[in-house]
């Protein structure tokens, strides 16, 4: 059969909507971030790359994979880099968007170092824009409901796999298995999914994916985001051991709630209120006074994305103030 020409008739596929937005074009497109991240490292080849020590071990793995030297840096209060970092000439530097709300941190960076060094990873900041830097990278998977999928914003000159990924289907269980309300088997694939992200070596993004990606209303996304953060901000910011500027903050990944209080996180499980723990293999890497221990014991996510609205988050904003 001659692939060149398409298929007519036949069994009919997963329809999408065509949405009118096509957030970042310009991106070369990956199956997954750390994907990106290797196939940046591949190109640029640089001597030493500096990670804060609040970072999830799967972006160290393409470091590790390419046997180039890792220094890790520690966090300030206001969640920048600490003054003691000094770039030499083949290093670059990678910091985190943390939770969508460190842009202005970002901008800082920028004017503190050489941009070219600079990689800003926006997997918890799909909204913010790439800046003039060396590069942007980006995880949709962490804002909507898709399998897999990576973005690049790069000067360098780096060559978008020709091989596709294949897996995307496979990857689809937990997106289903959640839709049909099977949530605890959900959550086996979801955890089975994300181990298959190992595999850093580079692969461009699947034809389903970007199909589920030009399916969405960007806009409409970000606005409910906006809301559902300003309502927590009002609600819980007098609580919050971080200091947030949100009239800055725009399509957050979460509210961030840092508590001295210890109970919170399971009572919201006992309610069915699911929050992630950023990242517990950081514990290897610091110790029990840093904040980046801090961020990983007592810091909450509570979601304020796109599947809720202000009647859903009223419901639980008791649980807050329980023992606060």
């Amino acid at each position: 059969m001659n692939s060149s020409i398409k298929p007519i008739g036949g069994y009919f596929e997963l329809e999408l909507p065509e949405s009118s937005e096509n957030f970042y074009s310009q991106a070369l497109k990956f199956q997954s971030a750390r994907a990106a991240f290797y196939a940046l490292l591949e190109t640029g080849k640089p001597q030493r790359v500096w990670m804060p020590k609040y970072i999830c071990d799967s972006m160290l793995l393409p470091l590790q994979a390419l046997k180039i030297e890792i220094i890790f840096y520690d966090l300030t209060e206001q969640l920048s880099v600490c003054d003691s970092v000094q770039l030499s000439e083949k290093d670059w530097l990678l910091y985190v968007n943390y939770f969508g709300i460190c842009s202005l941190q970002e901008t800082k960076l920028l004017n503190r170092f050489n941009p070219n060094q600079l990689i800003f990873d926006h997997s918890q900041a799909f909204y913010a824009p790439p800046l003039d830097c060396l590069a942007t990278i980006y995880s949709p998977r962490k804002f909507f409901g898709v399998p897999d999928g990576g973005y690049l914003i790069t000067q360098l000159p780096v060559i978008e796999p020709e091989t596709i990924d294949s897996q995307s289907v496979f990857r689809c269980t937990h997106l289903l298995q959640r839709l049909d309300g099977d949530i605890a088997a959900g959550y086996q694939s979801f955890q089975t999914i994300e181990a298959s992200f190992n595999d850093v070596l580079p692969r461009k993004m699947s034809m389903l994916t970007s199909k589920m990606l030009a399916s969405f209303d960007y806009q409409a996304i970000k606005n409910k985001r906006n809301a559902n953060f300003q309502f927590w901000h009002e609600k819980l910011a007098q609580i919050n051991g971080l200091k947030i500027a949100a009239e800055m903050i725009d399509g957050a990944l979460c509210y961030p709630l840092l508590l001295e209080d210890s109970t919170t996180r399971s009572r919201l499980l006992e309610n069915k209120i699911f929050v992630a723990t950023y990242w517990t293999d950081v514990k290897n890497r610091t110790d029990v006074d840093s904040l980046e221990w801090k961020l990983t014991e007592k810091c909450l996510p509570i979601p304020c994305d796109q599947r809720y609205d202000r009647n859903d988050l009223t419901l639980i904003t008791d649980l807050f103030h329980h023992s606060n």
